[in-house]
C-alpha cells in the first residue's frame, strides 16, 4: 500500500513508535493532552498542518517524509525537492564543488541519502585498484563500493572494524528515515562475506580506514559534513564526506603520490 493513503494518525503513531516514545513521552515533549493525540493517531480528530508538522519536528521526521504526512493529511507538501543541477540550487553546489575540489589531494565526495556518490573529487585513484568495474560504474554506491567482495574490501586491513562502523551508521540511518531502499541496501550488505570480530587499534581516536595499495598503506578518518539549515529536500539528504591521513605516514605517501601524479604530462 501506498504509504501516503495510509491515514496521517497512523503514520504519526507509527513514527512515535520509531522513536520508542510513549504517547505521555510524546504529548509531554509536544505540549499537548495525552486525549488529543490519542484522537490525532486514531483518527477521531484531524490534525491541522501546524500540528503536523509540530509533531514532526518532535518526532525528527526527515523533510521528505514531512511532505508525507502533509499529504496524507490533506495538505500540500512545503518541503520542494530538486536535482542538484537546477539552477535554484546553483550556490549551494558551488559550494559543495569548493569544499571537494579544496580538499584535494585527500578524497572527498558528496552523498544523497542512499549512499549515492553525487559528487567527487577523483583524488587517489590508487585506492580504487582492482575493483569491479561494475562497481564504479554510475550510480556508485559508496557502502557497495566499500564493502562488496569485489570492491575495495578485500584490501582493507581492518575490514571487520570498518564494516561494523558502516553498518553502524547505515542502521542508525534506517531507524531515523524508515526508507525501504535503505532497508533494502542494509539486508544486501550484511549478505556479503562477513570477516571475524572487529577491533580497535590501541591508539586510535576514531575508526580508521586503512587501504593497501600498490604504492603502500593509506590510513584515513572521514568527517562529515551537512548543510545547516536547508528547506529543500535535496540538501537536506545531502552530505559531504572528507577524508583526512590519520597518521604522518599516510600524509606524507598522499604528497608523493600526488607530487608523482602532477608531474605526469597531460595526454
Amino acid at each position: 500500500m501506498n504509504i501516503q493513503q495510509i491515514h496521517v494518525g497512523e503514520q504519526l503513531r507509527s513514527w512515535r513508535q520509531r522513536r520508542r516514545l510513549s504517547q505521555l513521552d510524546l504529548a509531554l515533549e509536544a505540549e499537548i493532552s495525552t486525549r488529543h493525540l490519542s484522537f490525532l493517531e486514531t483518527g477521531r480528530s484531524q490534525p491541522s498542518r501546524e500540528m503536523i508538522l509540530h509533531l514532526a519536528e518532535q518526532l525528527q521526521i526527515p523533510a521528505r517524509e514531512r511532505n508525507v504526512l502533509l499529504v496524507a493529511g490533506g495538505f500540500a507538501p512545503i518541503f520542494p525537492e530538486r536535482r542538484l543541477d537546477d539552477p535554484a540550487l546553483r550556490a549551494a553546489r558551488n559550494a559543495i564543488d569548493l569544499v571537494i575540489e579544496g580538499h584535494k589531494p585527500y578524497p572527498a565526495f558528496a552523498l544523497d541519502r542512499h549512499w549515492t556518490v553525487v559528487a567527487s573529487n577523483g583524488a587517489l585513484q590508487e585506492l580504487y585498484e582492482g575493483v569491479a568495474a561494475e562497481l564504479l560504474a554510475p550510480p556508485v554506491n559508496a557502502m557497495r563500493l566499500s564493502l562488496h567482495p569485489k570492491g575495495v574490501a578485500p584490501r582493507i586491513e581492518n575490514l571487520a572494524e570498518w564494516r561494523a562502523h558502516l553498518l553502524h551508521r547505515l542502521r542508525q540511518q534506517v531507524d531515523l528515515t524508515a526508507d525501504p531502499k535503505l532497508v533494502e541496501l542494509q539486508r544486501e550488505l550484511l549478505s556479503y562475506p562477513a570477516p571475524g570480530l572487529a577491533q580497535a587499534g590501541q591508539n586510535d581516536v576514531v575508526v580508521p580506514l586503512r587501504i593497501r595499495t600498490s604504492v603502500g598503506l593509506f590510513s584515513f578518518f572521514t568527517t562529515t559534513m551537512v548543510f545547516g539549515t536547508p528547506i529543500d529536500v535535496t540538501l537536506a539528504e545531502l552530505a559531504l564526506e572528507a577524508f583526512f591521513p590519520a597518521d604522518k605516514e599516510t600524509a606524507d605517501l598522499v604528497r608523493r603520490v600526488s607530487a608523482k601524479a602532477d608531474s605526469l604530462p597531460v595526454t
